[in-house]
């Protein structure tokens, strides 16, 4: 795959500084001009103001300028306008949500090795020594990487065929005409594109290490702030990745996780369809109805969503 990585995203919302401040929180590092790193990607998030929430423009890394010539030939063959430049760049935009794509040549990213948690089981000591890490860390959560965005679209094959077959994600596992998800990485997605009655952004997602730091950083992000939580804790049954939602003030999810399912191999992997109902997790609670649709979705079909 020519794609490698999802670089960053940029998103839009009425109110950014009062947004900003709770991503902070979240673990990410804010920098001088405005964007937030996490702590192996680099600078993976920027927020901006726009009339509502939404997703602004994804970032996607590619391996050479011949990438983005072959990427521009697919979006011209589906009559989708893709300008070059500055730089080693290809912009385009997704004709049913107008959210922005860039591919950018860059390199592939490095991640510097970590050992695994140890874990005690039935046959397996793994940690005969001390305590569990979990419980004796004492640091703030930091989010490793960004992992994916939902992108909630009215015209679900028309996002889907923008992101696969013109820009060259691939299809993980699809949700029939209720969506697909595609990666750009070895991850199992990097974006869901979600049926919706207007485009939004549903939720950004951002690995930590293990399920102890989605714990810790989930409790952290609801002390004295019980009105973030949105769903979990859980796993998931499309990814297998363990879940928490919060919410920001803007009303955008945003979700800690850990091990999720990775695709090294393409002919290892079979896609599969499934129901929107009855798939989206393996044990915890059900999704909130506010999970699926959220509060401030009617705000959004009228044009009255203001920060909150």
């Amino acid at each position: 795959m020519s794609l490698h990585r999802l670089s960053s995203v940029t998103i839009g919302v009425p109110d950014p500084a009062a947004t900003a401040p709770y991503y902070a929180e979240l673990g990410l590092r804010r920098e001088a001009d405005g964007w937030f790193a996490t702590r192996d990607g680099g600078r993976q998030l920027r927020i901006v103001p726009a009339p509502t929430r939404r997703l602004v423009e994804m970032r996607v890394g590619v391996d050479d300028p011949g990438d983005l010539d072959a990427a521009a030939a697919r979006l011209g063959r589906m009559g989708v306008a893709a300008v070059r430049g500055p730089g080693e760049r290809l912009t385009a935009a997704d004709p049913a949500t107008r959210a922005r794509a860039v591919l950018q040549v860059e390199p592939r990213p490095a991640v510097p090795a970590a050992p695994p948690t140890p874990y005690n089981g039935p046959g397996r000591e793994e940690r005969t020594a001390g305590r569990a890490p979990g419980v004796l860390r004492a640091h703030p959560v930091r989010p490793s990487k960004l992992g994916h965005a939902v992108l909630g679209t009215p015209e679900p094959p028309v996002t889907a065929a923008f992101f696969g077959d013109g820009l060259g994600f691939k299809v993980s596992d699809s949700l029939g005409d209720a969506g697909a998800f595609l990666r750009c990485s070895t991850d199992h997605h990097n974006i869901l594109v979600l049926a919706a009655p207007v485009p939004f952004l549903h939720h950004t997602s951002w690995q930590v290490d293990d399920v102890d730091d989605i714990g810790r950083g989930a409790m952290a992000m609801l002390e004295g702030h019980p009105e973030r939580h949105v769903w979990g804790f859980g796993r998931h049954h499309i990814g297998s990745n363990f879940f928490w939602y919060l919410k920001d003030p803007a009303g955008n999810f945003t979700e800690y996780y850990s091990d999720m399912d990775c695709i090294v191999d393409d002919q290892l992997w079979d896609p599969e369809v499934f129901d929107v109902n009855e798939s989206f997790f393996s044990w915890g609670q059900p999704p909130p109805p506010s999970w699926i649709a959220p509060e401030d979705l009617a705000a959004l079909m009228t044009g009255t969503h203001t920060a909150r």
